[in-house]
């Protein structure tokens, strides 16, 4: 898949923005705070309809403007030349394509993927649990609907439990029917994270031995080895074993007016040659951990979809030393897009590159 042209309106700093992207790689030069970012955002954002630097639609309409407008040509290996246009006002958002008006979010999650790679991805190694396991629910649901809706199912489900309890939890029907209903939705949530992160394991073992040093005959043999582990809150094995835990807790829950226990409390682990990097891993390795989770998530899009996402670079590239930056290159598989933002250009000699100046929102 890739962009071919793109048209943004109002779109935050971005008054009108008509922009054909040729070739397989664009680069948008320009200083800090003049709309780089808000153009990555916007590409972006046909993956879940939602923005990666996670803004509410609102937040999307330029200051002083009623309504705000995307539109992508993007030429596509399922759907050939395809046509998206997105709009947000304070009615809400409106999206449609060729297929007509999008009106349930799993009838449009994942088909047009993209991968993003930001300076602030280190937070996926060093933030909190709920971070990654923002990153682990996109992830998944981009490619599996039956995830989706159980993860909806169960968010619903929780906080029904969670306003129950906050009244007191004294309407025992009430809670065994939401407890019922949030157990059925965990197994199934904890199943497909744990079949999720084995595949996404070897595809992020793969990208980061591609990436990091691997030994020499002066130094350790061996190199560094990168493990991505899933660490389940609750690892019930039925839905009566979960919805029974559920009812035990209630006198504590009750008292914390909230669900403790559950997927929702889930977390990711990083290790880097078996030990946790967020305490051992220097900053290049956990900036090379990072890089290869993203690299890993594209190659899981393209295995589960059959199509290559779009991978927009934010700050990023100029991070890395040189030698990092050729095994970037080397690890991508084909010839993805590649959209990349910089304060200075590209190298001379680091591929054909499209480069766009970007000042004040404007792009040219």
């Amino acid at each position: 898949m890739r962009f071919a042209r793109v048209t943004l309106q109002h779109f935050r700093n971005l008054p009108l923005a008509q922009v054909e992207l040729r070739g397989r790689r664009t680069f948008l030069c320009g200083g800090n705070g003049q709309g780089k970012t808000n153009f990555l955002e916007a590409l972006g954002y046909v993956t879940a309809l939602r923005s990666f630097r996670g803004a509410e639609p609102r937040a999307l309409v330029a200051l002083g403007q009623a309504e705000s407008g995307l539109g992508f040509t993007v030429e596509h290996e399922q759907f050939g030349e395809s046509r998206i246009a997105i709009s947000f006002s304070a009615d809400g958002r409106t999206v449609e394509w060729e297929r007509g008006k999008v009106t349930r979010l799993a009838d449009f999650i994942g088909k047009f993927p993209t991968v993003v790679f930001s300076a602030q991805d280190n937070q996926l190694l060093r933030g909190s649990p709920s971070l990654r396991r923002r990153w682990l629910d996109l992830t998944l649901a981009a490619m599996d609907g039956a995830y989706l809706a159980a993860l909806q199912g169960y968010t619903r489900a929780v906080a029904e439990r969670n306003i129950l309890l906050k009244h007191g939890g004294h309407d025992a029907g009430q809670l065994d029917a939401f407890e019922h209903e949030a157990a059925a939705q965990a197994v199934k949530l904890v199943a497909a994270r744990q079949a999720g992160i084995e595949m996404l394991g070897g595809l992020f073992r793969a990208s980061h031995a591609q990436l990091a040093f691997q030994g020499d005959a002066r130094n350790k043999p061996g190199g560094e080895q990168a493990a991505l582990i899933y660490a389940p809150d609750t690892a019930a094995a039925t839905a009566a074993d979960f919805a029974a835990r559920l009812a035990k807790a209630r006198p504590r829950d009750t008292l914390l007016k909230t669900t403790e226990r559950g997927p929702h409390r889930d977390d990711l682990e990083f290790l880097l040659n078996g030990r946790p990097a967020k305490n051992f891993a220097s900053e290049g390795q956990q900036r090379c951990l990072v890089i290869a989770l993203r690299l890993a998530q594209g190659a899981y899009f393209k295995a589960r979809s059959g199509i290559d996402p779009v991978l927009l670079c934010d700050d990023m590239l100029g991070e890395l030393d040189p030698e990092r930056r050729r095994k970037f290159w080397a690890a991508l598989e084909g010839e993805p897009q590649v959209v990349a933002t910089g304060t200075m250009p590209p190298e001379t000699g680091s591929g054909g590159w499209q480069v766009l100046s970007v000042s004040g929102g404007r792009i040219g």
